[in-house]
């Protein structure tokens, strides 16, 4: 007996493209619960970023391979998230001193804002290609040179940074899936890098 050919079913473009937009919705809601660990939240991205990573490139991964990345990315993404308070802190103590009114202040303020943004840039694309066994300390001097020599992506992040703090001032729990809609636009700012 003959077998008839099966062609294999293929997703129209945007069933496809609606299944990686429902994948980041999902992975923002992962990324929110690993993050909860106040200093945890670099390990929780670089583990989104890799979720992601994978998923476009059509190799698999789910719930555990995220739990797995997130562990190995703890290792030395901790002491980043620490380092990311400390930032803030610093910040935080530049606006109360421009609002003191102190001499010089508005210029020092813009610089200490913008030098916080440069650094949760440089956090982000640092974390959208970091991948098992790779030392904190070098993604980070990495992003930091990705971060001043491609504006317009870095500009993309800071855009996708001020959305998610948008909605979470509209709607809060609107900001918990948009986080992985920012882990997507770093894999995709990093990918658009790197081919260039």
């Amino acid at each position: 007996m003959a077998q008839a050919r099966v062609k294999p079913r293929r997703e129209s473009v945007f069933a496809e493209r609606f299944a990686v937009f429902a994948e980041c919705l999902l992975t923002g809601v992962w990324i929110a619960v690993a993050a909860l660990g106040v200093v945890t939240y670099p390990a929780a991205f670089a583990a989104g970023a890799r979720h992601l990573r994978r998923r476009t490139g059509h190799q698999g991964g789910g719930r555990r391979e995220f739990a797995a990345d997130f562990r190995a990315a703890l290792r030395g993404g901790w002491a980043v998230g620490l380092a990311g308070w400390v930032a803030a802190a610093l910040a935080w103590l530049d606006v109360q001193a421009v609002r003191a009114g102190l001499p010089g202040g508005p210029l020092v303020g813009a610089v200490g804002l913008f030098a916080l943004l440069g650094v949760a840039v440089a956090g982000l694309r640092a974390a959208a290609v970091w991948a098992p066994g790779t030392p904190w300390r070098g993604l980070l001097a990495d992003a930091g040179r990705r971060t001043v020599l491609d504006p317009a992506g870095s500009f993309l992040l800071v855009g996708g940074a001020v959305l998610t703090c948008c909605s979470a001032l509209l709607i809060a729990p609107l900001a918990v899936p948009v986080l992985g809609a920012v882990t997507a636009a770093a894999v995709a700012v990093e990918e658009r890098y790197r081919r260039r």
